[in-house]
């Protein structure tokens, strides 16, 4: 195995074990209050960070897996919001190209549109499935909360654990999927 399969590797169990530690926290019983604010979706930011990123250490398959472990954890309808972040993930992977040269402020726009795109769907689905759902505010700032907390993700994501955008020149990368 040579070293830029096993560094791939390496990445994408990063990333699992990334997500299983946000999944872990976000389980722990940290106070015995309930929350007067919601917290971002660390584990959405996460997974689109490193999609625009690095798209062949996020496999679709492994985001399918991980959101739907967490619809399970969380007791969310299991596979609506897991099948809404893997779509999501689809277009910012389609997407990736051309926001190579739109800059940061562009791609923190695209991911706020997906962003919001895919909490709006989960509404509008529970919605007309006639399922209990939080109120509409809670759910407006988990989404400002989770778009907030994106460039935070992103600085992380590339100087703790060097996950860099692809670089056109960067030979034999197609952005696997």
């Amino acid at each position: 195995m040579d070293s830029a399969a096993s560094n791939l590797w390496l990445k994408r169990g990063l990333y699992l074990l990334l997500a299983l530690l946000v999944l872990f926290l976000h389980l722990l019983p940290l106070d015995t209050q309930p929350d007067r604010w919601p917290f971002p979706d660390f584990l959405i930011a996460l997974t689109y960070a490193w999609v625009l990123r690095r798209p062949e250490y996020v496999p679709t398959l492994l985001v399918a897996l991980i959101m739907l472990a967490a619809d399970l954890l969380f007791q969310r309808p299991p596979g609506l919001l897991a099948a809404l972040v893997v779509l999501g993930t689809a277009y910012l992977r389609s997407a990736t190209p051309g926001l190579r040269d739109a800059g940061f402020l562009g791609e923190w726009t695209t991911v706020a549109v997906v962003i919001t795109a895919v909490f709006f769907l989960n509404r509008v689905i529970l919605a007309i499935l006639s399922v209990q759902q939080a109120a509409l505010g809670m759910v407006v700032v988990q989404v400002v909360l989770t778009i907030g907390i994106y460039p935070l993700i992103v600085l992380l994501s590339q100087n703790g654990f060097g996950v860099h955008r692809v670089a056109p020149s960067d030979p034999g990368l197609s952005g696997g999927r």
